[in-house]
């Protein structure tokens, strides 16, 4: 499986923002942003002011990051939304946020998104009884989200359970904490959706 390698401070100071890549340390003092608020690499101080298609890509490459999706498939999540009915830009989103991996994340079973796919790839995670361990599979209206028994107790998943507690879960989810599972109320909204995000500039994008 295809995915990112490198440093992912890097990336939250390419886009000049906290993504939440890090899951605890990007709440602390060790953050790259808050040490360096500017982008990486020689010239970045220097850094002058982005218009037009730079935006546009600065957009598109911002929502693939917090997703933790690389080109391919962001590409294939586009076309889709394209085909289905309604907006467009907010068909994207919809689908990246009921990806697996982010539902996890949301429920606050993972301290972040990659964590959470870590989970999933290792066959932790149920989605209606039944173990799923594919990342980008995307729930429906109705499915309930689990964290198998076994796994529990796990050390990782009962720290991000604690730490998420002040983080809030999606209206479009309900968690019921005491049994490590989650349940899909509805599909999600643009207005569920809290990330600062211009879907629009994506998809004029790809429109060119």
């Amino acid at each position: 499986m295809a995915r990112y390698r490198e440093s992912v401070c890097r990336l939250c100071r390419r886009e000049g923002m906290k993504l939440f890549l890090k899951g605890e340390r990007c709440f602390k003092d060790k953050c790259a942003i808050e040490r360096r608020a500017y982008a990486p690499g020689q010239h970045g101080k220097r850094r002058s002011k982005i218009l037009g298609y730079g935006l546009q890509l600065r957009e598109k490459q911002k929502v693939k990051r917090i997703y933790g999706v690389l080109e391919n498939q962001f590409r294939l999540y586009f076309k889709h939304a394209e085909q289905m009915k309604g907006i467009t830009g907010e068909n994207l989103l919809s689908q990246l946020e009921r990806r697996l991996d982010n539902v996890v994340f949301a429920l606050g079973f993972a301290a972040s998104r990659a964590q959470a796919r870590q989970l999933v790839r290792h066959g932790h995670v149920h989605v209606n009884g039944r173990k799923v361990n594919v990342p980008s599979f995307l729930v429906a209206k109705g499915h309930i989200v689990a964290i198998r028994e076994k796994s529990r107790t796990n050390p990782q998943v009962m720290t991000s359970v604690e730490t998420a507690k002040g983080r809030g879960i999606p209206s479009w989810l309900e968690l019921d904490q005491v049994a490590f599972k989650g349940t899909v109320l509805e599909i999600p909204k643009r207005e569920d959706i809290k990330l600062p995000v211009q879907e629009q500039l994506i998809v004029e994008l790809y429109s060119k």
